[in-house]
């Protein structure tokens, strides 16, 4: 055989799929949440959950439809974010129900509602649309290069669906947070989507970009400053996260924001002098608006001393009852089932429900899960180094560092190492917004990752390299 024949076979052959990798993983994170479904049931009443099939059987039909189309549609995908976003997703799943067997928040629910509504059937059905946005995605987006076009377009829409809160009729102010919009009987969070959308428009901008701010710099105290002009993006961004956290005080989304352009900017420059300079804004505009805006001082203060209010300020006390949670867990945790993290009250299966993982599955369980995560976010660099178009690079690196962003401020909150942002943990907190939204992520990063991984089309052999072959003795 021919040097040239063997080389257009090695190219036709490429990375293997591993698409069985990922079906047996699959079964792993299916089985796991059955199992963890049936350890609540027993330990509540010493009985199998009359739901336990049913949502085994919908977990497990949502998981075999998203392998079947990225087996499809992306077979060279890499075969461990679908997984591990399943598994998380199940084991949200599990811990809502758990809170929606809590006497004491279905009363306090219809104390304030009127009637108790739970949330496990509800998160089940936006888990099931996240999957069917999951297969749009995928059969819609070939290539992830199409969204490079709409740069702008994305700053807009972006901006546009940050705005929507502020209409007045459209707009709901939830706990102080003016952060959701309500249509028909549904509530959604538009800020979830945004950081998809917006994460475009920075990719699209940087990858031009780029070399202007790397290289057009001065030298001062060992850092390199860029020009007044190419500082103005990020003085841009900064102004609209403060604009966004003073009218809609929504701490995370400005938080995530604005550190997300940070860090896409240090990966299309590589230059620490943007991280040096975005953490200095990042705390001038935090004094500023924490000295300023009530809510977030509320916050601040229940940071700082969650138990010296706790008697007078309901931050303080779910601080409070959070950190008891966390403590009275200890290493192994109390059982499934078997804690007391529903005093939290409202927030229990929502902003606090790592709470309940903290003093249920104990310390153990608090790194299992942040380790899952952290795979999430690795898998994400990964296909981040592995993209071959800077487009393709800088954004799966920027939905990464959302994504890392957003286990940081919620999980630094919840156990006091932050004031708390009012952002949900993803896939684990009751909210349609936060599930659909990730799984859309997701599916973006599986799209890169195929296209980075999908073997090159083999070249033609040329009509000379052939004679030569013939001719050779």
């Amino acid at each position: 055989m021919s040097s040239t024949t063997h080389t257009s076979t090695i190219g036709a052959i490429g990375a293997p799929s591993r698409r069985n990798t990922e079906l047996g993983l699959l079964v792993f994170a299916v089985l796991i949440p059955i199992f963890a479904y049936a350890n609540v049931g027993l330990a509540i009443d010493g009985t199998m959950p009359t739901g336990m099939i049913g949502y085994g059987l919908g977990l497990g039909l949502l998981a075999a439809v998203g392998h079947l189309v990225v087996r499809k549609f992306a077979p060279y995908a890499d075969p461990l974010l679908l997984p591990l976003a399943t598994l998380l997703n199940g084991l949200g799943l599990v811990l809502i129900w758990r809170l929606d067997q809590s006497e004491r928040l279905q009363q306090l629910q219809k104390n304030a509602f009127g009637a108790f509504n739970p949330a496990a059937p509800n998160q089940l059905m936006y888990s099931a649309v996240g999957i069917a946005l999951f297969v749009g995605v995928l059969l819609l987006l070939k290539d992830h290069r199409i969204l490079q076009r709409f740069t702008y377009i994305s700053m807009v829409a972006a901006m546009i669906l940050l705005l929507l809160p502020l209409v007045p009729g459209l707009g709901t102010d939830v706990f102080g947070a003016k952060i959701w919009i309500r249509i028909g009987g549904f509530s959604i969070q538009p800020g979830e989507f945004a950081k998809i959308v917006i994460a475009v428009f920075f990719a699209g901008y940087l990858m031009v970009k780029r070399d202007a701010l790397a290289l057009a710099s001065r030298r001062f105290m060992g850092l390199y400053l860029p020009r007044g002009r190419d500082l103005g993006p990020i003085l841009v961004i900064w102004a609209v996260s403060l604009l966004i956290l003073v009218f809609e005080n929504d701490l995370g989304t400005s938080l995530l924001f604005f550190g997300m352009f940070v860090v896409m900017l240090y990966v299309a420059t590589e230059r620490t002098s943007w991280i040096v300079i975005g953490l200095l804004m990042s705390a001038v505009g935090a004094v500023a608006v924490a000295s300023t805006a009530g809510h977030v001082q509320a916050r601040v203060d229940a940071w700082l001393d969650p138990f010296g209010c706790y008697a007078t300020s309901g931050a303080c006390e779910q601080i409070g009852q959070s950190i008891m949670a966390f403590g009275s867990g200890g290493v192994l945790g109390t059982g499934l089932g078997q804690g007391n993290s529903d005093l939290i009250g409202f927030a229990a299966n929502a902003d606090f429900i790592f709470a309940t993982v903290g003093e249920e599955l104990g310390l153990a369980g608090v790194m299992a899960f942040l380790v899952i995560y952290g795979l999430i976010i690795e898998r994400g660099v990964r296909t981040a180094l592995a993209a071959r178009d800077p487009f393709g690079k800088l954004f799966a690196a920027g939905l990464s560092g959302a994504f890392a962003l957003q286990i940081f401020v919620v999980a630094g909150g919840v156990m006091g190492l932050i004031p708390l942002t009012g952002m949900t943990m993803p896939w684990l907190a009751a909210g349609g917004s936060s599930v659909i939204a990730n799984w859309a992520l997701i599916a973006i990063l599986i799209r890169i990752s195929d296209t980075a991984r999908r073997p090159a089309p083999a070249a033609p052999a040329s009509p000379d390299a052939e004679m030569t072959q013939v001719v050779r003795p």
